[in-house]
């Protein structure tokens, strides 16, 4: 026999029988084949028993360098003998089963499918057509249809389709032919304009006549039948056409006797089947309603119940869960308005501003309803299958966001205003002129280095405002009831405006000034694991009342917690009993203050403002009545001051009184008024039950089956302004928000002991739902309750991955443990069944908003609660805290407070300078303190990221420290501060806004000084320093983030910003100075929250008109950066595996001054090759978290939440259901998000 001409891999013998073989069929093709068909038969059958019994055969063919699979392909075409056709299909069928789909790659790509659809037509026009051949050809066609992309084009160009229809529709009780065909057309039907022209040709109607109720019989061909039909239904006509035939019922009924006779759950994939055709059908408007007439909530509802104990049949419920979500009625928000509950009057309404938008709407539209459910999809007639697009769209437009213009990558100094214009701000730097000829260096203080009258001291505040300002305190009871220790006789608090000491009463002597907590004693390694002394004392110490004394304060307890006029209070003679005070157990705070019933201030009844939760049993705006005993009642109320130097509740009381709010709030919420002692004890990221989100959505779809068992019963409503707190007969809890900082817009009792709670929309805004604080009374001991805050915005939230809410009990701050402790139990966040107005949605339609639902019990009978989604930080807190610290200045600080400007509300916004005072007024001395470089410094732009707030307390603790490190920064810098860029929405509960309903952060390219003020003067501040060329060494603003764990910087770099996108530049363009890297990198050494693998420094076109990107590019400081501090805790370093608390977040601002100190000697050193070193490291470093892209989040500046979340598909997301596959209840999964993989926001 001759030698084959057909190619062959070296090392594969040229003597094979089967290349022999291959070889001969080779030289067969064409005529010679058409004429000797017995030869062709023999050579074939000899191939296909070669390949069958040795396994090496197989891989001779499929080898790389053969030409066997063209010979084959070859042969195929060529052949019009049935039997030699059905050897050669066998032989490729045998090639393919192996190779885990390499081998079907090859075939595709040698153009082997072409060659069988065009057999399959051949075969067609014979009749009878042989049906071994249409076996075998649509055998093959179902395995290589899934690895070639186009598969489907090819089918229907060939015109392929129309031969499988018919062959089905010939065939329906041939099972052994039907099954191929089956597997063939789910492939077809993968391609939607396929499904669409198969839907026409009656294949949809025909899927009905396959799929059967239970059998043990024919379970496979059931099984892809039904992949088949959820394939074809994808296409919303088909969907429809499904709907019209009324196969919505027989597809439930199929289902439920599926689930009733599958008791030992071995057909699984046939009842998923069936659920995967119901969740395609219900994508539409049309297929929705017609599964809610067919009962289909209530049949879907109760399977899955009886699923529940069975783990293995989570994959049902999650796509029944998913079905009933999308099926639920939406629902209108309990709102009469997503406006705002508070409206402002701008001096001036730009035309194209947001505000003018939201009040420009006609009159009488609706704004809470969702136009998209009153209409059918506007692509009714279209087959565009956007339902799947949104991640490719993700994928497509990731670089779309990065800045790619040179230009406007390279800063450029552009002071924007003349000089002459900038001047007025030259009283803000008295420093750099600031001769101190007539200061004596040997006094202690001089007036040249404070204010003279600081805007924000407290004797100006109480002459800002003529409201009553409501107080905690405590009720009316008769004075011989409340023992107050005899050793404190003489204390009788003095420092109580509402409790004044009697004319004749010694004035008690002050105590000594406490020394602050001292954050310098910070570590500078991440890796020192050895605990921090503590200067809070373990709960073994402090106070402890005797056993009366205590079951005293108990029995009052259920009165006490009410609220105090102190305008209406004349000076009072507080009546002192004996009594002896023991210690009280767990206490960190061991003295005690006390307070005055309300209910006797000179004989003048208290007037309650605004009907908060905490006045028991009375009606909204009633005045309380008179005690007739006419003693003094005085309750024991835990002095904090001792453990918190910056925090005094009558100074606390005095700064509210010249604080602003829309509202005009008259009350102090007792959190801000005890303030905040950080628990010593840790508290770990909460751990997910398994099946807590689905048991929540359970409880939610219960609404729907049984509405009789829904109350549905508001019981606080601000939208009632006169009467906020709805009386009833005591089976409810009281809610309450007016006070500074509060956001609960309605609470609604939907059972029992289950409340859907409504947030407040930014004022002179209709979004923006995140911030909450809000206050609770009249629970029930040791009763589960359940909140639902449903109007959430975001798509995802931290509180899915261990963020619990916070918590904060008033008897508990009584009992001598003041503070915000984390709590509450099954939480989760999820999409639910409320629409959200296309109107509030930037015009999208069809979107819902989300709940965080949470548990919780109380501990205390008759207790006031608060919740908050994270520690509040008020504007009051804010002035309290500035004036502490001027009073902790010592003759070496050099201190100076202005008021920058008047915001919109007309509350003053601080700025602070901070430095050393010369060592003398010789003109070196003088020059070095003038020529310091500068750091600015700002925080909470926006309001509901209070952790930036923290962060600040801390820097201005150290700063005003006496360690040698505080005193060496002081030395080396000038601090100038604005610690609260936007107090007007901090005050009015706001999260994202000021007054004007703008976000502030993004005014930072062309502020307006009317709508802007704080932002326009803070720019301006920036804009003189440039003039006077002294630009900041570092410009930084504190930020809160969501939605990733760890504290992170952002900042700017040509270089990095090049990178990440497909521009060209040359060598020139990309020239910069890597010292932007630095300040994070030592950040990294030596703040165990801080996290270098999350910060980013690439520039994005929607962020050109935030404070770092501006400062960066027209200020020139090359160090301008966002710091962002985690809302939820870390999941790195020393608090691996924690919540972040109020003592962590005033650390790491402690820290941020200890990288300036660092930063400092890096920069100073004359030989910079150890800060080269360091670059080098940081740059090493970067090359592995920078590789990837961002991703632009519109409108949330948030980036995308990679982590999983089960069961938040959109209604219309085909991609939910793979995504359940893979991960069926969520189990908790670190949320390790590189910089890269996030999209940056300020």
């Amino acid at each position: 026999m001759n030698k084959p001409k057909m190619a062959t891999e070296k090392g594969v013998p040229s003597n094979s029988r089967v290349l022999m073989l291959l070889g001969q069929l080779e030289r067969m093709n064409g005529e010679a084949m058409l004429k000797d068909v017995e030869t062709a038969r023999q050579v074939t059958a000899k191939i296909l028993h070669l390949i069958q019994t040795q396994e090496k055969s197989g891989k001779e063919v499929m080898s790389k360098g053969s030409s066997g699979m063209e010979v084959i392909l070859a042969s195929l075409e060529n052949s019009r003998d049935v039997q030699t056709t059905l050897n050669i299909l066998c032989i490729v069928s045998e090639l393919l089963t192996v190779g885990r789909g390499r081998r079907v790659g090859v075939f595709v790509s040698k153009g082997g499918t072409g060659v069988l659809f065009q057999l399959l037509i051949n075969a067609s026009k014979e009749f009878p057509p042989s049906e071994e051949l249409m076996l075998q050809l649509h055998s093959l066609l179902a395995k290589v249809g899934p690895k070639d992309r186009k598969f489907g084009v090819k089918a229907r160009l060939t015109g392929a389709l129309n031969v499988t229809i018919n062959l089905m529709k010939q065939n329906l009780l041939n099972n052994k032919l039907l099954l191929p065909c089956l597997q063939v057309l789910r492939v077809y039907s993968s391609n939607l304009v396929n499904a669409v022209s198969l839907g026409k040709n009656g294949v949809v109607e025909l899927m009905f006549k396959i799929v059967a109720p239970y059998s043990k019989k024919n379970t496979s061909l059931l099984k892809v039948a039904l992949d088949a039909l959820g394939a074809l239904l994808k296409s919303k006509t088909n969907a429809r056409r499904a709907v019209d035939g009324g196969f919505v019922t027989v597809l439930l009924a199929l289902y439920l006797d599926w689930h009733r006779n599958d008791t030992r759950h071995r057909h699984m994939l046939i009842r998923k089947g069936l659920l995967v055709s119901l969740r395609n059908i219900t994508n539409i408007k049309l297929g929705r309603k017609a599964f809610i007439e067919a009962d289909g909530m209530r049949i879907l509802y109760n399977t899955s119940t009886e699923c529940l104990p069975v783990r293995t049949l989570d994959l049902l419920i999650n796509t029944s869960s998913l079905i009933m979500r999308k099926c639920f009625p939406k629902n209108r928000l309990p709102v009469p308005t997503i406006k705002s509950a508070f409206h402002f009057q701008l001096p001036n309404v730009p035309a194209a501003g947001p505000v003018a938008q939201l009040y420009n709407q006609p009159p009488g539209v609706d704004d809470v309803v969702d136009e998209s459910d009153d209409n059918e999809e506007a692509d009714a007639d279209t087959e565009n299958d956007t339902e799947n697009d949104d991640d490719d769209k993700d994928l497509l437009a990731a670089n779309d966001d990065i800045e790619t213009d040179l230009n406007k990558l390279h800063p450029k100094r552009n002071p924007g205003r003349p000089l002459e214009e900038l001047r007025v701000y030259e009283r803000f730097f008295l420093e750099l002129s600031e001769d101190f000829q007539g200061y004596n260096f040997d006094c202690s203080k001089s007036a040249s280095t404070t204010s003279a009258s600081s805007p924000f001291s407290s004797s100006s505040a109480s002459t800002q405002s003529s409201r009553p300002i409501i107080v905690p305190t405590a009720q009316a009871l008769s004075a011989k009831h409340v023992p107050v220790p005899s050793s404190q006789k003489d204390c009788n608090s003095t420092k109580g405006k509402h409790t004044l000491p009697s004319p004749s009463a010694p004035t008690p002597t002050p105590p000594a000034p406490l020394t602050p907590l001292e954050l310098d004693t910070i570590h500078l390694t991440k890796d020192q694991d050895k605990k921090e002394k503590s200067h809070i004392p373990s709960p073994d110490t402090g106070t402890k009342l005797s056993p009366s004394q205590g079951q005293m304060i108990q029995q009052e307890l259920a009165n006490v917690l009410e609220r105090v006029s102190l305008e209406e209070a004349g000076v009072l003679k507080a009546e002192e009993e004996g009594g002896n005070g023991d210690k009280q157990e767990e206490s960190p705070v061991n003295s005690t203050r006390h307070i005055q019933s309300p209910l006797l201030l000179g004989g003048i009844a208290s007037r309650r403002v605004g009907g908060g939760g905490s006045n028991f049993g009375s009606d909204c705006g009633s005045e309380g009545t008179e005690d007739e005993g006419g003693e003094g009642a005085v309750l024991e109320v835990p002095d904090t001051a001792l453990l918190l130097p910056l925090h005094d509740p009558d100074l606390y009381v005095e700064m509210v009184k010249g604080t602003r709010s829309v509202p005009e709030y008259a009350e102090v919420a007792y959190p801000d008024y005890f303030g905040h002692v950080a628990p010593t004890f840790k508290e770990p990221l909460l751990e997910r039950v398994y099946g807590v989100q689905r048991s929540k959505i359970y409880q939610d779809i219960e609404r729907l089956i049984h509405p009789n068992d829904i109350l549905d019963k508001a019981v606080y409503d601000l939208d009632i302004p006169s009467c906020p707190v709805i009386e009833d007969n005591g089976e409810s809890l009281k809610f309450n928000s007016q006070f500074e900082s509060g956001n609960l817009r309605k609470a609604v009792q939907v059972r029992k002991y289950e409340y859907d709670l409504v947030l407040n929309s930014d004022v002179n805004s209709n979004h923006y739902h995140q911030w909450f604080y809000f206050e609770v009374s009249g629970m029930r001991v040791g009763t589960v309750y359940r909140f639902n805050i449903i109007n959430c915005e975001k798509s995802n939230s931290q509180f899915n991955y261990g963020m619990q809410v916070l918590m904060y009990s008033v008897q508990e701050a009584i009992s001598g443990r003041p503070r915000w402790v984390r709590t509450g139990a099954d939480i989760c966040y999820y999409k639910n069944h409320f629409a959200r107005s296309s109107i509030a949605a930037g015009g999208q339609k069809g979107k819902s908003y989300y709940s965080m639902t949470f548990s919780t019990t109380f501990s205390h009978k008759d207790d006031v609660c608060y919740f908050a989604y994270h520690y509040p930080y008020t504007y009051s807190t804010l002035k309290m805290h500035l004036a502490k610290l001027e009073a902790l200045r010592t003759p070496q600080i050099y201190l100076r407070q202005d008021n920058l400007c008047e915001t919109l509300g007309g509350n003053g916004c601080p700025l602070l300078t901070i430095t050393a005072m010369p060592e003398s007024n010789s003109n070196d001395h003088i020059c070095q303190f003038r020529n310091r470089p500068l750091i600015f410094l700002s925080a909470r732009v926006h309001p509901g990221e209070t952790n930036a707030s923290w962060v600040m307390k801390g820097t201005l603790e150290f700063l005003m420290g006496t360690s040698p490190l505080a005193v060496s920064l002081r030395e080396g810098f000038i601090f100038k501060i604005v610690p609260m860029l936007n107090p007007d929405g901090v005050i009015n509960g706001n999260h994202r806004c000021s007054l004007s309903g703008e976000d502030l952060n993004r005014q930072w390219l062309n502020p307006n000084p009317e709508l802007h003020p704080t932002i326009y003067h803070t720019k301006s501040l920036l804009q003189y320093l440039v003039h006077m060329q002294r630009t900041p060494l570092v410009f930084c603003d504190y930020h809160g983030h969501s939605r990733k764990k760890n504290v992170f910087m952002y900042g700017c770099s040509v270089k990095e910003t090049v990178w990440q996108s497909n521009i060209t530049a040359s060598s020139s363009d990309l020239q910069e100075d890597l010292g932007y890297r630095t300040l994070p990198k030592i950040l990294s050494q030596i703040a165990p929250a801080f996290s270098m693998g999350s910060c980013s420094f690439v520039v994005e076109r929607s962020k050109e008109s935030t404070a770092r990107v501006v400062v960066w590019r027209e200020i020139g400081v090359q160090r301008s950066y966002t710091m962002e501090s985690t809302l939820c805790g870390c999941d790195q370093g020393k608090y691996k595996g924690l919540q972040i608390g109020t003592r962590e977040l005033e650390e790491m601002g402690a820290q941020f001054c200890v990288s300036l100190l660092r930063l400092k000697r890096l920069t100073g050193l004359r030989n910079h090759q150890h800060l080269l070193d360091l670059e080098n490291d940081i740059m090493t470093h970067t090359k592995v978290v920078s590789s990837s892209t961002t991703t632009y989040v519109l409108e949330e500046d948030e980036p995308d939440f990679l982590e999983a979340i089960d069961y938040s598909a959109e209604s219309n997301d085909e991609d939910a259901e793979a995504e359940i596959e893979q991960v069926g209840e969520i189990q908790e999964i670190p949320d390790q998000l590189s910089d890269s993989e996030t999209n940056h926001r300020e």
